[in-house]
């Protein structure tokens, strides 16, 4: 264990990895009043910082970047085939539980079982086996790529993308039956074993194909207990009007996904396709947005979902969601201003000098927060407006892909991290705009736009002032 500096001994990582349900389990008894929205943030700053906590560790350790980027490889390659389905799959679910043509008794009840859920556990099944089985049939088309050559553990990453994917409903069976503190308690128990499990075998020496072992078997664990879940909560009735229902609705929200969120995905495959595996990582550490701000804006939005499906709830819902933002707000864009003024330190504390490099990048990405806390697509899809949203995507992947293309011949590969920032706005003011004057929901309704204005201004005002010497980094 000579490879761990002084400030984190192995030893202490492993108490840290073996108590942590145990050190977070108490304080959940003060939860009990907790809100959903709340609840599915914390979800997504739990697995975040468990992903996060995997990384410093394995930076620690005596693992070669060339190995931690196979690790990062990996869960490149698994969310670059899976990502846009599963969101789109889930978005698409969260309004149809409450309201939907198939089924007239509508799973309203706390108690009653729901034959939604157990038939987007097929869906998400059905994908998951798909994505298997292009991954199998291109296998060679992955080993084109400079970076994926030398991984020699290929048929595990297939493995843990077919049997990851489907555990994604136990967080949302949760949220959809209220119940925020049960959420909680999986979330800080199911991370923490997924801690230990991954990182102890390359602490201890054994290679990275070992880490990957491990997410397979927590994969495997979560899907005994979405299994326990279905038994207790869904109806175990196959229905192809609603899979369709679901499908019609979730096709434009999955090709949504695919198309707005390629854009990291893009840039991922252009490295990989030019640097090795050490390379990559550096960039992926990098070219990340600020974590809790996409965590927890995400988090409000999915929450949000079941409270626009009907537009009886229209007005209470759209007051929720400013105050909620306008708290996001508050807390987020302080905080990655802070983050414009340390970025460079924090990472090579948190990781090594190695990776000062990754630094320039991630300041350029945390503009993104301008885009993240405004949801006029959570309204959109409660209200299953899912097609502009699609129309939108285009739009953004198009013009990102122009603007990239321009502004990386004067800038170098920040000019795609300046462009994103700009496309990324560009789509909110589309959305925000048809929510005007299709549906007459002004922003005012939903977006604290004085205290959004501010922040907004602030953070350019900062970021140009503080780091304008990245934009001639090239």
């Amino acid at each position: 264990m000579q490879g761990f500096n002084n400030t984190v001994s192995a030893g202490q990582i492993l108490l840290i990895v073996i108590y942590l349900p145990e050190i977070l389990y108490p304080g959940l008894a003060f939860l009990k009043n907790i809100s959903n929205v709340a609840s599915l943030q914390i979800i997504q700053i739990l697995r975040f910082t468990t992903f996060l906590l995997i990384s410093i560790i394995f930076t620690k350790s005596p693992v070669s970047v060339a190995d931690i980027g196979y690790y990062e490889l990996s869960l490149f390659i698994a969310g670059a085939v899976s990502f846009f389905w599963v969101n789109g799959l889930i978005q698409s679910l969260l309004p149809l539980y409450h309201s939907n043509k198939t089924f007239r008794v509508l799973s309203v009840n706390k108690k009653s079982k729901s034959p939604e859920l157990f038939n987007a556990f097929l869906l998400l099944s059905a994908f998951s086996i798909l994505a298997f089985l292009f991954c199998i049939l291109f296998q060679r088309a992955f080993n084109l790529l400079e970076g994926v050559k030398e991984i020699n553990f290929m048929v595990l990453i297939f493995v843990y993308i077919l049997l990851s994917n489907p555990g994604h409903l136990v967080e949302y069976i949760y949220l959809l039956k209220n119940r925020p503190a049960n959420l909680i308690a999986y979330g800080a128990i199911s991370f923490g074993v997924q801690l230990l499990i991954v990182t102890v075998p390359v602490i201890m020496g054994y290679p990275m194909k070992f880490a990957i072992w491990g997410l397979i078997i927590i994969s495997v664990l979560r899907l005994i207990w979405l299994a326990v879940l279905l038994r207790k909560h869904a109806r175990l009735k196959l229905s192809l009007p609603f899979i369709r229902e679901h499908m019609s609705l979730g096709l434009p929200l999955i090709v949504s996904s695919l198309l707005s969120g390629s854009a990291q995905y893009v840039d991922g495959i252009i490295i990989t396709a030019t640097y090795d595996a050490a390379s990559f990582a550096l960039f992926r550490f990098g070219a990340k947005e600020f974590p809790l701000a996409i965590l927890m804006a995400n988090g409000l939005s999915n929450a949000m979902l079941p409270e626009f499906s009907t537009r009886e709830k229209m007005q209470d819902a759209l007051g929720a969601i400013k105050e909620k933002s306008k708290r996001l707000m508050h807390l987020l864009f302080p905080l990655s201003i802070l983050l414009l003024f340390f970025s460079k330190i924090i990472y090579i504390t948190i990781f090594n000098e190695t990776f000062s490099r990754s630094a320039d990048v991630f300041m350029v990405y945390l503009l993104l927060i301008i885009s993240r806390l405004v949801f006029p697509q959570t309204i959109l899809i409660g209200l299953k407006k899912t097609k502009i949203v699609l129309i939108a995507s285009i739009l953004e992947i198009v013009l990102n892909v122009a603007l990239s293309l321009y502004l990386i011949r004067f800038y170098g590969i920040v000019g795609v991290a300046v462009a994103t920032s700009i496309i990324f706005l560009v789509e909110k003011i589309v959305l925000v705009a048809y929510n005007h004057f299709k549906l007459s929901i002004s922003p005012w309704q939903y977006i604290p736009l004085k205290v959004y204005f501010f922040y907004s201004v602030l953070i350019i005002v900062i970021f140009l002032l503080i780091d304008h010497r990245i934009i001639h980094l090239h």
